[in-house]
């Protein structure tokens, strides 16, 4: 028997892991029903999705078996505070929050409830997130793997301790505005060079693309695969040491640290 999917929330994020559970067929979308703030954000996700919509986090939390929790971290406590006696023992609440802790969660619920915390990043909507999860000590097994099959519908997942939420922040939550930085840069280069813009954003994507599906696909360490294109007198060995030069290792490592440091911060 598939489980109903609740969403308290759904905006883009949560709009990407609708779209990508009915896609993998895990749960269909009369399994799904999600609540928003307005009749016309209902009205869209019916149309898009073919889901279930309210404007009552009550209907969520009673007909749910898996709730999201896809609202902004300040909204926790009311949220909490409005469905804590309705949820069942056997809900699982699934927190999309990263700087909200499970502890925080479980006090302002007042009684043990089945968590699981987790952080997809933004290519969510392009079916190619990166997502972090770590369960309470009362998820089963079988419920984390289902709530891993669930995030691998739009992405890939990781189990990662709660501690390191705050460094998988800089390294993926971050990080698609630092990818975002270097292909601008890369097609300003290359409008610099006389290549039409719009080519030249499609050309740097594209070889982005393929070079982090040849770290997934060969397994290869990074610097391995970046020594193969580094010929003897070559251009790109020339370009490398330019690199070098700029300090960009540094300035990413720096950038991250000072990610890490702000999340921990909050």
């Amino acid at each position: 028997m598939k489980k109903v999917l609740g969403f308290i929330g759904c905006g883009n994020m949560g709009a990407a892991m609708v779209g990508g559970i009915i896609a993998s067929g895990i749960v269909t979308n009369d399994n799904i029903i999600a609540s928003t703030k307005t009749k016309q954000s209902a009205e869209a996700l019916e149309r898009k999705f073919g889901i279930k919509t309210t404007q009552d986090n009550k209907k969520i939390a009673s007909e749910a078996d898996i709730i999201f929790l896809a609202v902004k971290p300040f909204m926790y406590d009311a949220v909490i505070e409005e469905i804590r006696d309705i949820i069942s023992t056997d809900t699982i609440v699934v927190t999309i929050a990263a700087g909200v802790e499970l502890e925080k969660v479980k006090s302002t619920f007042k009684r043990d409830v089945k968590l699981i915390k987790t952080m997809p990043n933004t290519p969510a909507l392009v079916g190619e997130a990166m997502s972090a999860i770590c369960p309470s000590s009362n998820i089963s097994e079988e419920e984390l793997d289902y709530v891993i099959n669930i995030f691998n519908s739009f992405g890939k997942t990781e189990i990662l301790d709660e501690k390191d939420f705050h460094g998988f922040i800089a390294l993926c939550g971050s990080s698609p505005a630092y990818v975002f930085m270097f292909i601008e840069a890369m097609a300003d280069a290359a409008v610099k060079m006389g290549i039409q813009r719009k080519k030249a954003y499609k050309l740097a994507a594209q070889s982005v693309l393929g070079s982090a599906k040849m770290v997934l696909d060969t397994e290869k360490h990074p610097g391995e695969l970046k020594d193969m294109v580094c010929s003897p007198r070559g251009t790109t060995i020339e370009a490398v040491i330019e690199l070098e030069n700029g300090g960009m290792r540094s300035s990413i490592i720096k950038a991250m640290e000072k990610c890490e440091e702000k999340s921990k911060n909050m």
